[in-house]
């Protein structure tokens, strides 16, 4: 392990090869380029491996030298993540190898039970993504302020999780440290969970009347958004973490049964109660949900502001708001159905809130409360 590398200022030295060119690949790639690290690619398509050199993200892996990289990326497919790291332990015998694959302990078992170097691998996992997918979808910002989980084995050198962690840091990720296990019962309630919960909804809509459909509102396209993420990636991910999700789901068919159950007898004693109950539950599960910079959550009130949909003018109002010196902790946008005009709906601290309508009004803008 002497071929290390010091990292007193924590920040890698490079060089970095990234194996995998798709959305996380190619966007470690641009934001590693972005500190000055010479990073190198490589992709088993030749497009998208092509793609992302052009876009910046690196050069092709042919062009390493015989200089060992510092750090090997798998940016695979969850089923192929094993083969790939174990292939990278082989043949990079100086380098710290992480994946960043969204399932960790059934890779990190696969590689014990082929008694792969696990003193120079780590699992982890950055939590961020796009609904996009490949390489034209990267960003290198892609990370900044996103949660990056780091799940050492036993066997994990401090040198090696220590370059993992720089790695993370210099994408500008909040690092944390989780056991694989601890790593995969989280993400199937936090991750997987939503996914399949929106996907289910979502596919309700298939052959729904384009005019029922027009009366979606924001609602609608929360609960949704992540419905269009790629399916061949989720099947992945979610046979890879099948226990830990079904275990979950478990529990929520306890609870439509007992929905359905209710609402097929509305008027029934106890029945409201029932309904109350249930929405209060999930009152106080979305409460404990970590707020603005992770910290602890906050009510903040909210008002609605009417904007022309033209050019420019969601960009004056925030300026006004900033000149009025009134912090926006949130904002939504949605759009009047067969109107001409936008509505920005704005959160902003309670004491805050009596002041800022009375000075957009004074402005003449058309405040909703």
């Amino acid at each position: 392990m002497s071929a290390f590398r010091a990292h007193g200022r924590g920040h890698l030295n490079g060089p970095v090869v990234v194996l995998g060119s798709g959305l996380l690949g190619t966007s470690i790639g641009l934001g590693l380029r972005g500190r000055g690290v010479v990073v190198f690619l490589s992709d088993p398509s030749p497009t998208n491996q092509a793609v992302a050199v052009d876009i910046g993200a690196g050069l092709p892996l042919a062009r390493l030298n015989a200089d060992q990289p510092e750090l090997v990326v798998v940016a695979a497919p969850p089923d192929v993540t094993a083969d790939v790291v174990a292939n990278a332990l082989r043949d990079y015998p100086h380098a710290v190898v992480v994946d960043i694959a969204s399932v960790k302990a059934g890779i990190l078992a696969d590689l014990r039970s082929r008694g792969a170097d696990l003193g120079r691998y780590v699992g982890t996992h950055p939590m961020a993504g796009r609904e996009k997918s490949g390489p034209v979808a990267a960003r290198g910002e892609l990370f900044t302020s996103m949660p990056w989980v780091v799940c050492p084995a036993e066997e994990t050198l401090p040198e090696s999780l220590q370059v993992a962690r720089a790695l993370a840091g210099d994408l500008g990720a909040v690092v944390s440290e989780f056991a694989a296990a601890e790593h995969d019962e989280a993400v199937a309630l936090v991750s997987h969970l939503p996914q399949v919960m929106s996907s289910l909804v979502a596919s309700r809509l298939q052959g729904t009347p384009l005019h029922a459909l027009s009366l979606a509102g924001n609602g609608l396209r929360d609960v949704t958004r992540i419905a269009a993420s790629d399916p061949t990636l989720w099947v992945q991910i979610l046979g890879a973490n099948a226990d830990k999700v079904v275990e979950i789901l478990h529990g929520v068919r306890e609870d439509l049964n007992r929905l359905i159950g209710t609402l097929e007898a509305p008027t029934a004693p106890g029945a409201r109660l029932d309904l109350a109950q249930l929405f209060s539950e999930g009152n106080a599960g979305q409460s404990r949900i970590p707020g603005k910079h992770g910290g602890p959550p906050q009510a903040y009130a909210w008002l609605t502001v009417l904007v022309d949909d033209t050019p420019g003018q969601i960009a004056k109002l925030l300026t006004e708001i900033g000149e009025i010196g009134v912090n926006v902790e949130d904002l939504r946008l949605d759009h009047s159905s067969g109107q001409n005009v936008g509505m920005v709906e704005i959160s902003v601290l309670p004491n805050k809130h009596d002041l800022l309508i009375e000075a957009l009004n004074d402005r003449g803008w058309q405040v909703l409360q």
